[in-house]
């Protein structure tokens, strides 16, 4: 998710802005010759804010499970690196992946961690990626295109509970089992293969909202956002079929649980941070329980009592930002 500040196409930025970029920087505190392990290289938006702080002799080891990011990441911040003294390398992997990583270069620990569950804006403005119904392309949503589970795998062949299952437990969504119904029906006639189309699907499944006489207006002072807007009837479904085809809870639970191994211990009470931006209250909900666990046992801070979020300036300049929160430990022991 990079900035529109390189010598790269300034099309191919837009809406690639990294989120929270001064919070990460607070929270993370990078020094000169100190390892940063980022668990989501993306588009190297992070990357580049992050890499020059760490020269000279500081050391970038990005993760991203796209190739495609993997390869723009690597060209993006390569003459960033070599300009700053600090040795790049990016790699193809799972951020569940990171303890073995490490353990393949012989890293018994890192000075910093960061993964930004977003997913790039590339991917989703992508119609072929089969991430958003905004316009049409294949039910695909994988984020590793090597991967073989596919939602249209998924709306095509799981029985009408699981798929309900999947559609309420991964997308909040409550009315998952008459969407469920809808889409078997469906798949009986014929395959549901684009997005458009299993958008239009879950929409009628939905009851047509009451009409109103007047247009509706927000109470109070007009400053809350969004206030009275619906949101796609299709928005639910579509999470949940994303988080599903990546695994992206499980990837997540596998971090959290391996991430108190890949820190530094704390020399004088300061040793490795770890800094998680999460974008939904299912991954919020993980980070949080996981960091206030850590952090009642020994060698372990939390260093955020609450989430820190975007300003308003950020949140009008980057609108992906305003559901962005940001969660902080440091292993201190």
């Amino acid at each position: 998710m990079p900035d529109d500040c390189d010598e790269h196409d300034p099309d191919d930025l837009v809406g690639h802005l990294p989120v929270l970029p001064a919070e990460v920087i607070e929270l993370l505190d990078p020094k000169p010759g100190q390892l940063l392990l980022d668990c989501t290289a993306g588009r190297g938006g992070h990357g580049a804010l992050l890499i020059p702080l760490l020269g000279p002799g500081g050391r970038y080891i990005g993760l991203d499970m796209d190739p495609g990011n993997v390869a723009y990441s690597q060209e993006r911040l390569g003459p960033i690196a070599e300009a700053s003294g600090v040795e790049l390398e990016i790699v193809h992997a799972n951020f569940r992946e990171a303890k073995w990583v490490l353990e393949r270069r012989g890293i018994a620990g890192v000075d910093g961690v960061l993964a930004d569950l977003g997913f790039a804006s590339n991917q989703v403005d992508d119609p072929a990626r089969g991430l958003s119904f905004r316009e049409d392309g294949p039910l695909d949503m994988r984020m590793d295109t090597g991967s073989t589970i596919t939602a249209e795998r998924l709306v095509n062949t799981l029985p009408e509970g699981e798929l309900a299952d999947l559609i309420y437990e991964f997308g909040e969504e409550r009315l998952s089992r008459r969407i469920a119904r809808k889409i078997v029906e469906q798949r009986q006639r014929e395959p549901i293969t684009t997005t458009s189309g299993l958008a239009a699907l879950v929409r009628r499944a939905y009851p047509r909202p009451p009409r109103s006489s007047a247009p509706a207006r927000s109470k109070g002072s007009g400053k809350s956002r969004g206030r009275g807007k619906r949101i796609d009837p299709a928005t639910r479904t579509f999470m949940a079929l994303r988080i599903a085809v990546n695994d992206e809870l499980g990837a997540l639970d596998g971090l959290l649980a391996d991430l108190p191994g890949l820190l530094k211990p704390g020399q004088l009470n300061a040793g490795g941070r770890a800094a998680i931006i999460s974008f939904h209250s299912l991954e919020d909900r993980r980070v949080k329980r996981a960091f206030i666990g850590l952090g009642q046992g020994e060698g372990f801070t939390v260093l955020t009592r609450k989430p820190m979020t975007a300003s308003e300036d950020e949140a009008r300049q980057n609108p992906r930002s305003r559901s962005a929160k940001m969660r902080g430990i440091q292993r201190t022991g």
